[in-house]
């Protein structure tokens, strides 16, 4: 009688313990969202706050009864939440890779990724600063400490998507060299620059075009440089720019795409953000904005003939 008290006894444990786990390891989804309505809380590269606020703001006056969150996070920590199942949907600067997706479709998740935009690395300097253009081949060098030069290199998060893109850009896996520095956010990385003559900021384009009050003042004290890619076939000696013109016509070398990942796995209101981001009420809102839409709506002109 006694073993089978102890045996009973074990097992109740085991049973605490393992809905214990499961207790802190679960994460509720609402069910009860629609395509227009409900609550979801979603994740946000913060290199692009400016533009999916933007687009939040406008979606959330066009659907009344529709709250979604959006938190806003490093690259690698969103994908994190997205791969740990704390969240069903992100926007980042670029798509999933293969072991990524396997990993979600073997929680039986379906995984959409739609690309809505595409924003320019800008690299910006001092208004007092002689630097007004440079190459590819020579940002490349600076990254990589070849080049020479006595200029402080500042960029964002070393976590963020993009110091991602200038390892991969320029081929190396660490910046260990003593005039390359992370800081915070964009937005100290603009006011670093707009405070040191000799320094060159490495930036999302977005931040650039129409910035909020609190930092206003830093934008209008530093000025963008024009880059040349000498590898480039058809504009081999011409330096440009980062604009919608330049993006679209494939002039400006230094661009990433936009992408919005629904694993949802329903349709819900996160396919309904999804949805509003590729349309033309979406699209129309990133024109605005300076980037690049995906798909460029279409201007209606309307001709009256003088009789």
């Amino acid at each position: 009688m006694r073993n089978k008290i102890n045996k009973y006894a074990l097992l109740a444990l085991a049973m605490v313990a393992g809905l214990t786990a499961c207790k802190q390891k679960a994460v509720k989804f609402s069910t009860k969202d629609t395509f227009q309505s409900g609550e979801i809380t979603l994740v946000a590269d913060e290199s692009f706050a400016p533009i999916v606020g933007q687009e939040m703001y406008v979606f959330k006056s066009r659907n009344r009864d529709a709250n979604p969150t959006v938190l806003y996070r490093t690259e690698n920590r969103a994908v994190n939440m997205l791969m740990n199942d704390s969240v069903r949907a992100v926007v980042l600067s670029r798509d999933l890779d293969t072991a990524e997706r396997n990993a979600l479709i073997k929680q039986q998740l379906s995984v959409e990724v739609v690309r809505f935009a595409t924003d320019a690395v800008t690299l910006i300097v001092n208004k007092t600063s002689a630097d007004t253009v440079t190459t590819v081949n020579e940002l490349k060098k600076m990254l990589n400490g070849q080049a020479g030069v006595n200029k402080t290199i500042v960029f964002d998060n070393p976590n963020s998507s993009l110091v991602r893109y200038l390892k991969e850009f320029s081929g190396n896996k660490e910046f260990k060299q003593k005039n390359i520095y992370a800081l915070k956010s964009n937005k100290e990385v603009i006011k670093y620059v707009s405070e040191h003559p000799d320094a060159i900021g490495i930036t999302g384009f977005s931040w650039l075009i129409d910035p909020d009050k609190d930092y206003a003042d830093y934008v209008s004290k530093v000025k963008i440089v024009g880059v040349k890619d000498e590898n480039s076939k058809k504009y081999p000696n011409e330096y440009f720019k980062p604009s919608q013109e330049s993006l679209v016509l494939k002039q400006y070398p230094l661009s990433r795409g936009l992408y919005m990942i629904n694993c949802s796995s329903k349709v819900g209101l996160t396919t309904g953000f999804t949805t509003f981001l590729a349309s033309d009420v979406g699209q129309r809102i990133i024109l605005r904005s300076g980037l690049l839409p995906d798909s460029i709506p279409p201007r209606e002109i309307n001709l009256k003939s003088k009789l």
